[in-house]
């Protein structure tokens, strides 16, 4: 593992999100942690207590009262970082929590940076690179699918998968390099043969982890979905219905959506990112023509569409003609008939033809539950086992496993040109690089910092 030395530093911070609550929890790590901690708490001895235990007394500055708090105690190596972690739960006064973290770095701590106490814990072997992403992934996860696929990476689901593919590929490389030593007897002990095939195999699972990202990212992030219509085919009062709030402009004035408008809700697990945007027609207003040109950058950018139409005002053709011309690369879309309270029975049965098509109320609320199985239908995620399938959700994973992919083939090349052991050993190593920089097995202060950077300070 290539990294500088990591300060010993005894590390403070706040743990709780900022803001006035009835508890906070100012957390410290390192080897004066306890002892820092004891000489300000007024109440049991810390030093002579034992692992998870928890202390009430209260924290002093000399003989001023601070507050009256818990303490709690993971002695090392039984803690998150493995180091001496102190926790401490006081009331949650930003006045009352300063002064505490103020007085614990007079005594010799110091402010911890973001991940910080997660990458001590990388650092010192808690768990892997990969783990130490999830537990970001997983604070930061708002739906049930996203918090399901945090934990199992979190607790080595994809960790286990690299590291089982770098094990042969390490055997293999081992047996090439050992030949190099016998480079004068003329000797073979990997099996090419052997190789191809384990190779082949790796790179299919590849293949099926970098597929699995399309999915991964649309868990961890939500499925962008825009709203598209003309003007005044309901598409502000239809997203004001989704989000149960007054989040568009409605007007009966065409044109009133000026730009998209953005805001996601949770539907069966799944985060969709719902886009207004502004009605399509054209127009000689500058301001609304700038409207649809994003309207149209948001399609190109979207995983599902919903169109929106007044069934009042259009045929069953022009919808279709319109659906075409917009979707070209046949994304999933999602066909809205808006406005059936106003028309009859066989206006609306005149649009059978459109297939998937929804029929509601935007205005009066009538059919949104259909509206919503279609949109998770669409997304597809009813045959997902997140306990047993492995899903990258992380692009940094996706662009190592994209290196070692590369790698592996010059490894199959080389092998069909018949060059030297000491040329595809190199190419392997190139593959196990890549692999190993996924776990963690390689890293850089460069790549640690831009990971642990990204995290809440506190984590």
């Amino acid at each position: 593992m290539i990294h500088t030395d990591f300060s010993n530093d005894t590390i403070v911070a706040v743990a709780t999100a900022p803001g006035v609550g009835a508890i906070a929890v100012i957390r410290l790590s390192g080897p004066e942690a306890i002892s820092i901690t004891n000489s300000v708490f007024k109440g049991k001895d810390l030093a002579r207590q034992a692992c998870h235990t928890i202390h009430f007394g209260t924290i002093r500055e000399e003989e001023k009262v601070l507050d009256e708090v818990l303490v709690s105690l993971f002695v090392a190596p039984h803690s998150y970082t493995k180091e001496n972690v102190v926790e401490i739960s006081c009331h949650g006064s930003d006045y009352i929590v300063q002064q505490i973290v103020q007085l614990l770095l007079k005594r010799g701590a110091r402010l911890a940076n973001a991940g910080e106490f997660t990458k001590r814990a990388f650092l010192n072997g808690q768990f892997d690179l990969a783990q130490a992403e999830a537990v970001a992934d997983l604070i930061s996860s708002d739906s049930a699918l996203s918090h399901e696929v945090a934990m199992k990476q979190m607790r080595g689901g994809f960790s286990q998968e690299i590291k089982r593919l770098r094990a042969e590929l390490v055997h293999f490389a081992s047996m090439i390099e050992l030949e190099l030593d016998f480079g004068e007897e003329d000797v073979e002990f990997a099996d090419r043969e052997q190789l191809r095939t384990l190779i082949s195999n790796i790179q299919r699972i590849i293949r099926e982890l970098l597929k699995s990202f399309e999915l991964g990212n649309v868990i961890k992030n939500g499925v962008p979905t825009v709203i598209v219509g003309n003007p005044n085919a309901g598409k502000s009062t239809l997203l004001n219905k989704l989000l149960n709030e007054e989040k568009a402009i409605v007007s009966d004035v065409p044109g009133t959506t000026r730009d998209f408008i953005e805001d996601e809700i949770n539907i069966e697990g799944i985060t969709f990112r719902f886009i207004d945007t502004a009605g399509l027609r054209e127009t000689t207003d500058k301001v609304e023509a700038i409207g649809v040109e994003r309207t149209m950058q948001k399609l190109s950018q979207s995983s599902l569409i919903i169109y929106l139409f007044d069934i009042t005002e259009v045929t069953a053709a022009q919808v279709q003609a319109e659906l075409d011309r917009l979707n070209p690369k046949k994304l999933p879309l999602v066909a809205v008939a808006n406005k059936i309270d106003r028309a009859p029975a066989d206006k609306v049965a005149a649009f059978e033809s459109i297939e998937g098509l929804v029929t509601i109320s935007a205005a009066e609320g009538a059919n949104l539950d259909e509206l919503k199985q279609a949109l998770v239908e669409k997304v597809n995620l009813g045959k997902l086992n997140t306990q047993s399938q492995t899903i990258v959700t992380n692009l940094r994973h996706v662009d190592s496993l994209n290196k070692t992919y590369a790698a592996l083939d010059d490894v199959l090349n080389g092998l069909g040109l018949g060059m030297s052991g000491d040329l595809v050993a190199a190419d392997i190593r190139r593959a196990l690089y890549s692999l190993g920089e996924i776990t963690g097995e390689i890293t850089t202060d460069d790549l640690l910092d831009n990971i642990f950077t990204k995290f809440c300070i506190g984590k």
